[in-house]
């Protein structure tokens, strides 16, 4: 005879939750933030043997140590904030675009073409409004092919854009050749190092002053764009929904590729920032894997672009910190990756707990 749980007996089991506020949510995620710091705290020590309070000061110093330091942190938090904002649009509509690093080295690859094409014969301040202009074309470019396919055949958007990104990757192989400089180096050097033609100007007394602005000023444009206009309110229903949008006398297939035009425009405007406004070169690495953490930032930050801007400065302050303490106390220059994903680990994983409660269920049972 079979014979049930004795009365009283406990199990555990998942609930997805229906909803949660806001402030329960954030003491979650910051929760989750203070155990990857322990965590990494363990591993610090294991590895080092040093007082992992020294190291966190050192990861301090790395990130805001000096005013060059500070403004390099700045500058990349600017970079992966303005495409996790690029991918907001996309993922609104439940459009998947894994694709930022295909768009980011489309732009970047248009600046560098200007740059050394036209650097010479344009004045400065028309050939940087007009990297600005190309750079977004390109991405516009590279985020229609998926979005024309997926409205039109129903191919998967995700393993589109991220095919796309390994012929991104390519093309930029091309030009490397065409463009090498100098001869046999295989790299194309640094563009104009002379004349500095299509480099952004110094802003606030640094070079990266102006990539703040352009980031901030396109955060709040794309913020009210999603929140106020017609456009926004009609990708969000597409995104609920795409017969509820037919029913309402929306065109699935306009909103899908006119938002993927924006998100990956947005994305080419950040390969013009990092290749005008801070490495000055191009290279297969140029996008150095931001489109992808950019994805956890929009994700977790629920495409609240203050969130957003909250998530960016602590991936980078702990990787720029982390890189410091590498060299610091002699450590693999994977030691900074390490720590990087222990974090991201934590953050992405706390998402669960979000979405989700753990409940103790109560089992009677027959004797």
């Amino acid at each position: 005879m079979n014979k049930k749980h004795a009365a009283g007996g406990s199990v555990f089991h998942l609930t997805k939750r229906s909803s949660i506020s806001r402030k329960k949510a954030w003491a979650i995620r910051f929760a989750a933030i203070l155990l990857s710091l322990l965590v990494c705290a363990v591993f610090i020590f294991m590895i080092t043997k040093q007082n992992p309070l020294q190291v966190y000061a050192g990861i301090i110093d790395g990130a805001v140590g000096t005013n060059r330091r500070l403004w390099v942190t700045i500058r990349e938090t600017m970079t992966l904030l303005i495409i996790a904002v690029g991918l907001t649009p996309a993922f609104r509509m439940r459009f998947w675009n894994i694709g930022a690093e295909g768009q980011i080295l489309m732009g970047g690859m248009m600046t560098a073409f200007m740059m050394i094409n036209f650097g010479n014969t344009i004045p400065s301040g028309l050939l940087l409004v007009l990297i600005l202009i190309v750079s977004v074309a390109a991405g516009m470019i590279w985020g229609l092919f998926p979005a024309v396919f997926k409205a039109y055949f129903n191919t998967n958007e995700t393993l589109f854009t991220l095919m796309l990104n390994y012929v991104a990757i390519q093309i930029i192989d091309f030009c490397i050749v065409y463009w090498e400089n100098p001869k046999g180096s295989n790299s194309v050097g640094i563009i104009n190092a002379g004349t500095r033609a299509g480099w952004m100007p110094q802003v606030f007394g640094s070079d990266y002053g102006l990539n703040v602005i352009i980031v901030i000023l396109v955060t709040i444009l794309m913020s009210l764009y999603m929140r106020y206009s017609k456009q926004g309110y009609e990708l969000a229903v597409v995104g609920e929904s795409q017969n509820t949008a037919r029913y309402a006398g929306i065109s699935v297939p306009r909103v899908m590729i006119r938002t993927m035009m924006i998100s990956g425009g947005i994305c080419g405007l950040a390969g013009a920032i990092i290749v005008s406004g801070a490495s000055h070169t191009i290279s297969t690495a140029t996008a150095g894997g931001r489109g992808f953490t950019a994805i956890i930032v929009a994700w977790m930050s629920k495409f609240n672009p203050i969130a957003m801007l909250a998530v960016s400065v602590f991936l980078v302050f702990m990787q720029q910190g982390s890189i410091q303490i590498a060299s610091q106390f002699g450590l693999n220059e994977n030691a900074s990756d390490i720590i990087t994903g222990i974090l991201l680990f934590f953050l992405i994983g706390c998402e669960f707990f979000i979405n989700y409660r753990i409940e103790r269920k109560k089992e009677s049972g027959e004797g």
